[in-house]
């Protein structure tokens, strides 16, 4: 069952938004060649002690990190550790906080010093593939036009969507109905209300779009070993529109 959120629960959801937000900005700055995944991690953490949040994917289903920092290959869920981040990296951050509450989830994709040019395409097709879905979180609009959005964008650009991990509602939970994917057909699944709030979250790769789990039973990297990319933000359906909650 699809949640609607009144009024007052979106405003809860918008104040976790906006710290969440704060803390990326933070989060961003601080990022640097040379440091460990376990220190983007601890770094994460300290922003949200500061900011009087509860780190969301602490302890979720077993998660050991405060954020998911994956590098490169790896698409999602990387458990922060001793690895370093090197020049022409790139960095997926996922992180999520409780407010009172309310769950607030988020994800960007950097790269670290000078990139490749494909790689650096890589990151910009992704975000705006984000954009594109969030584009259609209109009352009224079906699900997947949300996903058939970003699928078409990305695949125009000669890149690859990945098909095994998807978006999802957000709340009082982190992870609510409906999935999302990013891929499919338009006008086809559930109806868009307002009130609705989804988490939108492209992840594109570079190579083919299959992906394995490795033995740590988090890290989600490539089939192929080549890099992939992943955005993210919570995002609202209101009668004016969408209203991101993370931007």
């Amino acid at each position: 069952m699809i949640t609607i959120k009144s009024p007052q629960e979106i405003e809860s959801l918008r104040k976790a938004g906006k710290i969440l937000t704060a803390i990326v900005r933070e989060l961003k700055r601080s990022l640097k060649v040379g440091m460990t995944t376990a220190q983007i991690d601890e770094r994460a953490g300290e922003l949200m002690a500061a900011h009087r949040v509860v780190p969301a994917f602490k302890g979720y289903r077993g998660f050991p990190g405060v954020a998911c920092v994956s590098v490169n290959q790896e698409v999602v869920h990387g458990i922060p550790g001793q690895r370093v981040v090197q020049e022409g990296d790139i960095v997926s951050i996922d992180v999520g906080v409780i407010l009172d509450g309310f769950f607030s989830d988020t994800a960007f994709s950097v790269g670290l010093g000078r990139l490749a040019p494909r790689l650096a395409k890589l990151l910009e097709v992704t975000e705006q593939a984000l954009y594109k879905g969030i584009a259609q979180a209109r009352v009224e609009h079906h699900l997947s036009d949300i996903s058939h959005a970003v699928q078409d964008f990305v695949e125009s650009e000669h890149f690859s969507i990945v098909r095994d991990f998807v978006g999802h509602g957000i709340g009082r939970s982190l992870h609510e109905d409906p999935e999302i994917p990013n891929f499919g057909p338009p006008h086809q699944g559930p109806i868009l209300k307002e009130g609705m709030v989804l988490a939108i979250e492209p992840m594109v790769n570079l190579g083919s779009w299959q992906t394995r789990i490795l033995e740590d039973g988090w890290t989600v990297v490539t089939a192929d070993g080549k890099p992939s990319a992943h955005f993210e933000h919570t995002v609202a359906i209101t009668a004016q529109g969408p209203e991101i909650l993370t931007a």
